[in-house]
């Protein structure tokens, strides 16, 4: 019927270390989200789009902001403030961007504070914030369109899913550096190895869009297997480390925590420190199930942020005391347990690690390329991107079309970065792009913190205006120079000229495409389709245009 839309189903989860942007369309595909005590989001509807001057006249879906009820059963849990602040730790730590950054020395534990300060609190603010003004209908995709429009939404979640594809191969590349800790010390090198690290990247992402497409329960299982094998490895490394500082001490010095002479690698550091710290938006899918949110809340996230940044720094301490600054960013992890065991005299917990972080690090991966894929998935049912985008496998009700997408793109930039340069550049290549790109939704987020500030004269949610704008401009500046500081090269990059044509060549691809599908590609299509659907209609708007 012409003019008739039909809703969405859509669940959205922030999370950015374990199943990040999941956008769920068959409610089975949310199971592991509701292990975790997370729900599947109101069905929504997205709404035509005004700054592209179309509407999707007798389509099967279209785009709004109005919340639904949910038609569909789900499980009700009431979320106390316990509850909130293990979820916040299992969305907001993130181990494997922890070698990294303590590559770069003691320094970085003064990042992990200011990150913590400047951009982790106002990060908890503006979700709290957001989450109230916009109740059911979180994520910084809808908090962008609502604030700043269509296309900003679009953007917002484009460069999520992008930032996905650039973030599977870096977590498929540090398992091929933890793996090889499995088959004993004779065969690390071939961490370094390009074939071998390439062709097994390449394995197992395809082993890993076969299980998200076929399904096998993965959405049951191997996304919690990711989450409770990092808090494992965690707390082995950690407490590895001060039994090795009780029982021997350590060689790090004062001076080991000061800027060094020459800073420029320890400036894109502070990036990854801030992607490393995203997580707090899955608060927004929530709100109906948590008790008291408006006093629930703010301790949650005040606790989940004093435990993520303990861990953080609890980590990034073992593996300079373990291993000093000749952190490998691939193998850090095992290399610190693997040499604190052996001087404990436990050197046969090594490869056990290595085997269950290994499992741990594909769950990760399966979760985030299977919650990802439903971004494009979405917008293949509008009219932004190919409709065959939308396809749901016939048995397994899975967007598989969407998957096989994502994991060409995701090879192919594991095949062009691998034709140039070795396998830690490869990763610091892929890991830093993915850093500007998943902030690029926060840039909107705190942005919006700032605009309620400077408009509303009487504030119409949470916070005072002082608080928002202190909130929004601390974030929005180190956010800003998150993006900034990361295309400074690590010191793993050999060619500061390639790596800037990388990151800037990307981001402006990335951008460019994200409006080429808004605008030029959704418009053309729209418009064909109404005019098949709707002739009347379009020769009505046909004849008003000429006048």
């Amino acid at each position: 019927m012409c003019g008739s839309d039909t809703p969405v189903r859509l669940a959205w989860f922030g999370n950015a270390h374990v199943g990040t942007a999941a956008w769920a369309l068959p409610p089975e595909r949310s199971e592991a989200a509701v292990a975790f005590g997370w729900r599947s989001a109101s069905a929504l509807r997205f709404p035509q789009s005004k700054e592209s001057g179309f509407s999707r006249c007798g389509s099967t879906f279209t785009l709004s902001t109005t919340a639904q009820p949910d038609p569909q059963p789900h499980l009700i849990r009431a979320l106390g403030r316990r509850d909130l602040v293990l979820l916040f730790v299992v969305a907001v730590f993130n181990l494997n961007v922890v070698p990294s950054i303590a590559a770069n020395g003691g320094v970085t534990i003064w990042l992990w504070i200011i990150s913590l300060i400047l951009f982790f609190w106002p990060q908890g603010i503006a979700v709290i914030e957001l989450a109230h003004r916009y109740p059911g209908e979180g994520g910084v995709y809808l908090w962008a369109k609502e604030v700043f429009g269509d296309f900003h939404g679009f953007l917002s979640g484009w460069c999520y899913w992008t930032n996905n594809m650039l973030y599977v191969p870096t977590v498929m590349l540090y398992f091929v550096g933890v793996s090889v800790y499995v088959l004993g010390p004779s065969h690390l090198g071939l961490a370094d190895n390009k074939i071998f690290a390439s062709t097994t990247s390449l394995v197992l992402l395809a082993v890993l869009t076969v299980l998200n497409i076929v399904g096998l329960g993965v959405g049951k299982w191997i996304n919690n297997l990711g989450a409770i094998g990092t808090f494992i490895a965690a707390a082995v490394l950690i407490g590895l480390g001060a039994v090795i500082w009780s029982r021997f001490g350590t060689t790090i010095t004062s001076a080991d925590f000061q800027i060094p002479a020459n800073p420029r690698f320890v400036l894109n550091s502070f990036g990854v420190i801030c992607f490393g710290l995203v997580g707090l938006e899955l608060a927004s899918v929530m709100g109906d199930e948590i008790q008291d949110p408006r006093r629930t809340l703010p301790g949650a996230v005040a606790w989940g942020g004093i435990l993520s940044g303990a861990l953080y720094v609890g980590a990034t301490l073992t593996l300079l005391i373990a291993v000093g600054n000749h952190v490998n960013v691939l193998q850090g992890i095992v290399q610190a347990v693997s040499h604190m065991a052996e001087r404990v005299g436990v050197a046969w917990i090594t490869i056990p690690f290595a085997l269950m972080l290994s499992f741990s690090i594909a769950g990760i991966g399966s979760a985030w390329m299977g919650g990802s894929a439903r971004i494009p998935f979405v917008a293949g049912l509008d009219s932004y991107m190919p409709s065959w985008l939308g396809k749901v496998h016939p048995r397994y009700a899975t967007p598989y079309a969407a998957l096989i997408v994502q994991a060409i793109v995701s090879a192919f930039l594991v095949i062009m970065n691998f034709l140039g340069a070795g396998v830690q550049e490869t990763f610091q290549k892929l890991l830093s792009l993915a850093v500007v790109l998943q902030l690029v939704p926060f840039i909107y987020m705190f942005g919006a913190l700032v605009r309620f500030a400077l408009r509303e004269t009487t504030p119409q949610g949470q916070y005072s205006r002082t608080t928002l704008f202190l909130a929004g401009s601390s974030g929005l500046l180190t956010t800003v120079l998150g993006i900034a500081l990361v295309f400074f090269p690590a010191q793993q990059i050999t060619s500061l000229f390639w790596y800037e044509v990388w990151m800037i060549g990307m981001t402006l691809l990335a951008i460019g495409l994200a409006a080429f599908f808004f605008f030029v590609y959704g418009r053309h299509k729209a418009q064909k389709e109404m005019h098949s659907a709707c002739p009347e209609q379009a020769k009505r708007a046909d004849g008003c245009s000429r006048h």
